[in-house]
């Protein structure tokens, strides 16, 4: 029977106490290290307060802005750098980065013994990963003692627990040291080479690889040949490697290494701002900007202002009509300039509109079947209310249609129709369309909204005129492809046809019939506005492709005097618009649509001729209609006179006299009519329309029908064909005066079609009528009475 030990019964054998206590020391290091892990957390870069860049539609940047640091960044993928500078990166810095765990050992002992063989740094041991853990928590001693090196090493381990490769490869890629306040490739490729990271040629590639070993030495702006000879190492090593061919490599050692500035890009500077605050956690935002379009017009924008009084200022706003995106955005001259206030973004700035509403009220107008094209409106003083427009020259132009007074963007006969469509009604459509108006607090939709008596942004003007070109689709205009499209109606298809028609119908300034081949540009629905005081001067086109906007002015709403919309913004408008890529299509005019007809119609009723009377059709115009109907003029507002439209009565079968329906002795009776013109018209109208107009006189011996009563309007002052003269050495003009006699109304006195001045019924009148040359002075009654007598000042 044999005897067992005791003790060594009890005690496991010499294999087994050593795994025992391997994996006790492994569970107490993973213990240590997860506590380490704790309370040393990684110090991943926080998105708060971390800086952006917002780029072009083509990923070119437009603004950076740096991060609480300064740091200027531009966030990049991995995918989105060049795998040149990817192969040169690892190839130069850690051909083992895909490999190792964080560390590389055998890197680390061959750094060791030559730093004690020589006594100094030979070559670095760190890997990618251990210059990550630098960057991230930079040492406070310096990176070249043991304990900096044992944190490098401890974070490199972490970085490699908590990350996979491409996560630490990023990060290293975004913020790399580059030299001054870069960081980070893309950012050191802009700065440096004016280019994105993924078109990196083979030099370019090895420079940006060895730049951050010694980002203040090799700075390519301040050493450029130290900065080439860095280079040329990683050159070198890349062909020792087989990475690179020998050819490439001595390819791109003949490159020489450029001095750039290190100026931030500053493109569409307000935009990128607005941008920016709309999203402020975002690294990178793409807008929908064209670069070269913007930077074209920027400098075109800087150039053709440069001349203008101080303070004075522009926007510009370039958008594509099919996706509403905008190609182009100048909210200032110069955004840097203080004195013309460049800061404040005049695309999105509430400004007083002037005339540019004035497409959308008679598009409106069309829809709602009161007027159309060929409409006849009368451009004469007149009061609506206590309202009292005039034009902006102060000149008018009597009897028009809708198609003129578009164009020459009349005053008197938009507030006419506007006041028929109603202020509060247009207000609530261009609201429902996107137009959204500022109105000055206790104020409501008036008449003067049509005159600029309201507040509008550029934005929505350009996206409202879009519509002309998209069906009558308007929308808010789109600054990042991401952005989800808004889009209302503001016309109908055939009444933004028929407004496109007129405004595309008024001829480029400065051009003459057959001077140039119209057939190659692009048709313009053109349209300006002034605001009162000449504060504001607008310029809006649409073509097929594009609608662009202009306003100029100055941003603290002090006047310019002498800068108006056609003179100061409808160049630039037209520079702009030929700067575009304009397809075929846009010179083409385009059919009407199924809804729009071609109609004849008779002024001054408005109607079609009718064949049973053609007396009726004084003057005939050829109308664009919507949806067949077509409305007669507009009945008057309480003119004494006459009111126009037409007028049925009897006369004599032989003598053509009119009949009252009282006469002492029978008549052969025939029925008779005539067409009557606005009586506000007449002064404006020939001797046979007038004439055209007259009711025959009254057979004798019938009573008295009243229906040649009214006014007799005669002027007392100066006689019809009168020569005047100043006195004998007189130096003080030839200041008269005159008065209308047979109205106690208002009297508006006009010379030569400008309005000069009012005077009350039969109250004196006075002027300087000193001007050389043949005059005609006539004075306009509000009943519609009117005089006129015709003069000659001796020079």
């Amino acid at each position: 029977m044999s005897v067992i030990d005791p003790s060594t019964s009890r005690r496991p054998p010499r294999g087994r106490r050593l795994a025992l206590k391997l994996t006790l020391a492994g569970l107490l290091l993973a213990t240590l290290a997860m506590l380490l892990d704790l309370a040393f957390p990684l110090p991943v870069p926080d998105a708060r307060g971390a800086g952006a860049v917002v780029v072009a539609a083509d990923g070119t940047p437009l603004r950076a802005f740096a991060d609480r640091n300064g740091i200027w960044r531009y966030p990049v993928e991995l995918e989105e750098v060049s795998p040149l500078y990817v192969e040169a990166l690892l190839g130069y810095e850690d051909r083992w980065f895909w490999r190792h765990p964080g560390v590389n050992p055998l890197s680390m002992l061959r750094a060791g013994g030559q730093w004690l063989r020589h006594g100094r740094v030979v070559s670095g041991g760190s890997t990618l990963t251990m210059q990550v853990a630098r960057i991230l928590d930079p040492p406070a001693g310096g990176s070249r003692t043991p304990w900096a090196k044992a944190r490098q090493v401890l974070r490199a381990l972490q970085l490699e627990a908590h990350l996979s490769k491409r996560e630490i490869l990023t990060l290293y890629l975004n913020h790399a040291p580059f030299g001054g306040t870069i960081e980070g490739v893309e950012a050191a490729s802009w700065a440096y080479l004016g280019k994105p990271s993924s078109q990196l040629s083979h030099a370019e590639a090895a420079l940006l690889a060895v730049l951050p070993q010694a980002p203040s030495r090799w700075r390519p702006d301040r050493e450029p040949e130290a900065a080439g000879a860095a280079r040329d190492k990683v050159l070198e090593r890349m062909a020792r490697l087989g990475r690179w061919s020998r050819a490439e490599v001595e390819d791109a050692r003949i490159e020489t290494v450029v001095s750039r500035s290190l100026a931030p890009p500053r493109h569409a500077a307000l935009l990128a701002r607005r941008l920016r605050q709309q999203l402020p956690r975002a690294r990178r935002i793409t807008s929908t900007l064209d670069i070269e379009l913007q930077r074209t017009l920027e400098a075109r924008v800087s150039s053709y202002f440069s001349s203008l009084p101080e303070r004075t200022s522009a926007a510009l706003l370039v958008v594509d009509n099919a996706t509403l995106e905008a190609r182009a955005y100048v909210g200032s001259v110069e955004f840097a300039d203080a004195e013309r206030l460049g800061h404040v973004d005049m695309v999105r700035a509430w400004r007083s509109p002037g005339s540019t509403l004035k497409p959308f009220l008679y598009g409106l107008a069309i829809d709602d079947g009161l007027i159309h094209s060929e409409s006849l409106l009368v451009d004469a003083p007149q009061s609506f209310g206590d309202y009292r427009p005039g034009n902006f020259d102060a000149a008018f132009n009597g009897p028009v249609s809708v198609a003129t007074a578009l164009r020459l963007s009349l005053n008197v006969p938009a507030v006419d129709v506007l006041d028929r469509l109603g202020p509060a009604r247009f207000s609530a459509r261009l609201a429902h369309a996107g137009i959204e108006l500022h109105w000055p607090r206790g104020a409501s939709p008036n008449l003067a909204m049509i005159l600029g008596g309201t507040g509008a942004r550029l934005e929505d003007l350009v996206g409202a005129y879009a519509a002309l070109n998209r069906d009558g689709l308007a929308g808010h205009v789109r600054y990042r492809p991401d952005e989800p499209a808004s889009e209302r109606r503001l016309l109908s298809p055939g009444a933004a046809w028929i407004v496109r028609e007129i405004l595309e119908g008024n001829p480029r300034p400065g051009t003459a019939v057959d001077t140039f081949d119209a057939s190659r540009r692009a048709r313009v629905a053109w349209k300006t506005g002034t605001s009162y005081g000449f504060r504001d001067a607008w310029a809006l086109g649409s073509t097929r492709s594009y609608t662009v906007g202009v306003w100029v002015g100055r941003p603290d709403g002090t006047p310019l005097p002498g800068q108006y919309g056609a003179v100061t913004a409808l160049p630039l408008l037209f520079e702009v618009i030929n700067t575009l890529p304009s397809p075929r299509g846009d010179a083409a005019p385009s059919p009407p649509p199924d809804t729009v007809a071609q109609v004849d119609i008779c002024w001054p009723l408005g109607l079609p001729p009718d064949p049973r009377a053609p007396e009726l059709c004084q003057q005939r115009h050829a109308a664009w209609t919507l949806q067949g109907v077509v409305p007669p003029t507009f009945a008057e507002r309480g003119a004494r006179l006459w009111s126009a439209g037409e007028v049925r009565f009897d006369v004599d079968a032989g003598s053509g006299e009119r009949l009252s329906a009282q006469c002492v002795r029978d008549h052969e009776r025939r029925a008779a009519r005539i067409a009557r013109w606005p009586a506000l018209a007449s002064p404006w109208l020939t001797r046979a329309q007038r004439a055209a107009s007259r009711l025959p006189p009254l057979a004798a011996g019938c009573v008295d029908d009243g229906r040649e009563g009214g006014e007799a309007l005669s002027i007392e002052g100066i006689n019809h064909r009168a020569t005047l003269a100043t006195a004998p050495g007189g130096r003080g003009g030839l200041r008269l005066f005159v008065r209308a006699v047979g109205s106690d109304t208002r009297i508006r006195w006009l010379l030569d079609g400008h309005l000069i001045g009012e005077s009350q019924g039969s109250g004196r009148f006075e002027h300087d009528f000193g001007e050389p040359g043949a005059h005609t002075l006539t004075a306009l009654a509000d009943s519609g009475a009117w005089a006129s007598v015709d003069f000659r000042v001796l020079r």
